[in-house]
């Protein structure tokens, strides 16, 4: 790996002010000319400004002093490896204000940043391009020279020249909008002046859009912009952020700052979204919903990420982090406070529930790994910052913030993030400012506390043990750091300030007692807990930690898992703490499957949700095995009752909930080959594609995915007509997801060059050939050797995105064997993907991982799968 230079932080001799931004774009040769006019002030003499710059040419460049002569830049140095520019004048640039002219052009990209073009199909047919932004992290520099830090923060008169039918927004309102002299076709809209606020947060987009309008309850104008002929898609949203302004504002006890807020959906999209402030930006499926061809859980998921941007607009826009070290309080803040949102919008998601599936196991999983990273995280180069965009930043964060939620209280919560609001707005700040007002505001000692979870890696096991004295209960509760490879004895092992809450089975919901555990182990005595109640750690699954019960314990919760009276969220969270200590090897994988037998009963979606999303990963793991076909009959076994009870129709009275169940279940039962969900698949599937008979969208992806799995050529090229016919971005991408489900390995092969086709946008190819190397044994060998062959345009395509690491975690996470491991490395030390370098090494450790696990466990499951067949004696 080639050495970088030490990164160095821009000098601070000159900073701006106001940037006055002139640009015009080309939609037809995909370049723009720009004119920047910013008002500087210069705190030392100089005779040079370096600013962040990155494909563009700079043509003219030049200095006014207030009240002086214009001195004409005599040199234009470009560092292109470090995206700065410096301007050389030729005498010194005196201390006070000045003037900084640049006139520069660059190109309309087709990387998904900076300033780039997005495909679009009109209504007719015709192929036509928008131009729109992307600057998060470090992309501003590819649409205009600037300083391009968090912390170095300005306001901004934005006027953009653009052909006059077109619609353009930016972060503010127009304030004017006149005929462009030089060329009549064109016109010049200018933009009121913005808060001061961080480049990153800055955007235009220029396209063809239609839009839905309303009005927040405290004034603010919504809009949410959608192609041509589809505004009423984006009803949903708007609903959504009109509900969720006044709700933050009250939250916050902070108004919204600017007049406007513009919702829009962009064809490519690298993301899921982008919070620029007043102007957001989104994937197509992460804003639009169609009545009838939406399922539940893109409801769900728009929700969630209008919900998520919108917090931004608060904290991360109003108050910006210092630097990219402190990325995880505006991820992780808005990653947990989507989902208070979205509970006060929509109570009947359950959406809590979903939190621990969706962030809180996944973050567990990742954290336990060698190769994690703490919370905050050094950072300096561009592509160091892209890679902290991961499951640490956002899961993690919101997975601590929710326990430091719950810590302090709700009341007390508020009014520490009201103060931090306060003090800090149109300003930066760092983690610590953070802990410092909530530590005001609750008395409880927040930095020491919080410290231990975001400064140092991991999370520890807590281990448990009771014994009964009397009418008391004596605990025995130790903590040691949880290593996905099973316990190590470190002599300086890292300890946690660990807040642990206990219940009884007298009352599940409600904690009985909590102890802050700030050593390595404590006995803790409960008083009056009869013998024959159980005592249950970590209540609604809240702490971030993994839990090993003595096995009396352990079995004294099962019961309460059969019978339900354990919460689902602990019922959920009880099975994946077992799983994951059985695959460090803690705990044999049998006892994990005769827990997961006694779920029989269970009625959760989410505790199915995190069910079968284990049970793929063994699934998946057993495929290197030949009694593959064994752990497919335990998984129709265990979904069969709940997916009778359910049944294929939606009932009347039935809710988002039993929606999001029946397709995970018949998706399950279907891909496991379930003969009379097989059939009725089928055929369900026949009176769709002839058009009898519509598939109502909840149950189509697991309908696609069950016929595909047991399909031939003929399914996929009725499938991939479909693709072809679908006019909504959202049913697009749930074929493009299960497509990958094909066995054949020659239909494979179509699958993955039909990726890279024209027929799927750049951004969803990665979900094209992760759906192959997630499906079977076959696709996940042909998926890494498409990636290999295809490699140069794959990472040109991604390069420094989060995309390209997604890529290689959907295609390497599957693999066994322990020669696999050393063949990833060695093609990455050749191939270079620097902004994905912890990925590669994360994949190579699972891959090391579920080697072992299959050698350690894989007879003993295999016996216990044959025995339960088994007639009795």
């Amino acid at each position: 790996m080639p050495e970088r230079r030490p990164f160095v932080r821009l000098p601070t001799e000159v900073y701006p002010v106001n940037y006055g931004l002139r640009l015009k774009p080309d939609l037809i040769d995909f370049t723009f000319e720009g004119k920047l006019e910013a008002a500087v002030e210069v705190t030392q003499g100089t005779n040079q400004i370096v600013m962040n710059c990155a494909d563009i040419d700079i043509i003219t460049a030049s200095f006014v002093p207030e009240g002086g002569e214009e001195i004409n830049a005599t040199g234009i140095n470009y560092q292109n490896e470090d995206e700065k520019v410096t301007l050389c004048f030729p005498s010194t640039l005196q201390k006070g204000s000045g003037s900084l002219k640049i006139d520069f052009v660059g190109e309309l990209n087709d990387k998904m940043k900076g300033f780039y073009r997005s495909k679009y199909t009109t209504p007719s047919g015709e192929i036509r391009y928008a131009a729109v932004t992307q600057f998060e992290a470090t992309d501003a520099r590819r649409a205009f020279p600037c300083w391009d830090e968090p912390a170095i923060k300005a306001t901004f008169d934005i006027t953009l020249i653009v052909p006059k039918d077109r619609v353009a927004l930016s972060n503010m309102n127009v304030v004017d909008r006149k005929p462009y002299p030089e060329d009549h076709s064109l016109v010049e809209v200018k933009f009121a002046t913005t808060p001061i606020m961080s480049t990153y947060l800055v955007a235009f987009v220029i396209g063809e859009y239609d839009f839905v309008e309303s009005q927040s309850s405290d004034g603010v104008t919504v809009r949410v912009y959608t192609p041509v002929g589809k505004a009423e898609q984006g009803r949903f949203a708007l609903e959504v952020a009109t509900k969720t302004l006044p709700f933050y504002k009250d939250y916050f006890s902070v108004p919204y700052p600017l007049p406007k807020i513009d919702l829009i959906a962009i064809a490519d999209f690298a993301a899921g979204a982008m919070e620029n402030w007043g102007l957001v930006t989104y994937r197509e499926t992460a804003l639009l919903i169609d009545p009838k061809n939406s399922c539940a859980s893109s409801r769900q998921w728009v929700a969630l990420v209008v919900g998520h941007e919108l917090a931004h607009q608060w904290f991360g826009n109003l108050v910006t982090m210092e630097w990219w070290t402190h990325l995880w309080l505006n991820e992780g803040f808005a990653s947990w406070i989507e989902y208070l949102c979205v509970d006060h919008c929509f109570p009947e998601y359950d959406i809590w529930t979903q939190f621990v599936s969706a962030d809180y196991t996944r973050a567990l999983d990742l954290d336990a790994l060698d190769n994690s990273h703490p919370i905050e995280v050094d950072v300096g180069h561009p592509s160091e910052v892209d890679e902290i965009f991961d499951a640490i930043s956002y899961s993690k964060g919101a997975s601590v913030i929710r326990m430091l939620h719950n810590y302090i209280g709700d009341e007390d919560f508020r009014k520490g993030m009201n103060a931090y609001l306060l003090k800090f707005q149109h300003k930066n700040a760092s983690t610590e400012d953070l802990w410092e007002c909530l530590e005001q505001a609750s008395g409880k000692p927040i930095a020491a506390v919080m410290n231990s979870w975001t400064k140092q890696m991991g999370f520890p096991i807590i281990v448990v043990d009771q014994e009964q004295h009397g009418s008391d209960r004596v605990l025995k509760i130790s903590q040691k750091k949880f290593c996905a490879s099973g316990p190590r004895n470190d002599e300086n092992c890292p300890n946690w300030m660990v807040p642990i809450s206990i219940c009884t089975s007298e009352d599940p919901s409600c904690s009985k007692m909590e102890v802050l555990l700030d050593q390595p182990e404590t006995t803790i005595n409960i008083t009056n807990v009869a013998p024959d109640h159980w005592l249950k750690i970590n209540p609604g699954t809240v702490g971030f930690y993994r839990i090993q019960y003595s096995s009396a314990m352990l079995e004294s919760l099962l019961p309460a898992i059969r019978d339900l009276t354990l919460l689902p969220v602990d019922r959920l969270g009880l099975q994946n703490d077992l799983f994951s200590l059985a695959r460090a090897g803690m705990i044999s994988t049998v006892e994990v499957l005769k827990v997961m037998e006694a779920f029989v009963n269970e009625p959760n979606y989410t505790v199915w949700s995190d069910l079968s999303c284990n049970l793929g990963v063994l699934s998946s793991l057993l495929s290197h095995t030949d009694f593959h076909e064994d752990i497919q009959e335990f998984i129709r076994d265990l979904f069969t009752p709940i997916g009778m009870k359910l049944g294929w129709d939606s009932k009347t009275g039935e809710g988002h909930l039993d929606a999001l169940l029946r397709g995970l279940v018949l998706g399950k039962l279907g891909k496991a080959g379930h003969k009379a969900t097989l059939e009725e698949a089928r055929r369900r599937f026949k009176d769709h594609v002839e058009g009898k008979q519509i598939l109502p969208a909840d149950l189509r992806s697991p309908v696609y995915l069950t016929v595909l799995k047991h399909g031939d050529s003929t399914t996929l090229d009725t499938m991939l007509k479909l693709h072809k016919q679908a006019d909504m971005q959202e049913e697009k991408n749930r074929i493009e997801r299960v497509l990958g489900a094909i066995p054949a390995p020659d239909i494979i092969q179509r699958v993955l060059n039909f990726a890279l086709s024209e027929e799927v946008r750049p951004q969803d190819t990665v979900s094209v050939i992760g759906g192959v190397a997630g499906s079977s044994k076959q696709g996940r060998k042909a998926a890494w050797k498409f990636v290999k062959d295809n490699w140069e345009e794959l990472h040109n395509r991604y390069q420094g995105g989060f995309l390209i690491s997604r890529l290689i975690k959907l295609t390497l996470d599957g693999f066994a064997i322990d020669k696999m491991a050393a063949e990833v490395k060695s093609f990455f030390e050749s191939h270079h993907a620097p902004a994905a370098e912890r990925t590669v090494q994360q994949c190579c450790e699972n891959i090391l991982l579920n080697a072992s696990w299959l050698k350690r466990d894989a007879d003993a499951i295999h016996q216990y799968l044959l025995q339960r067949k088994a007639p009795p004696v």
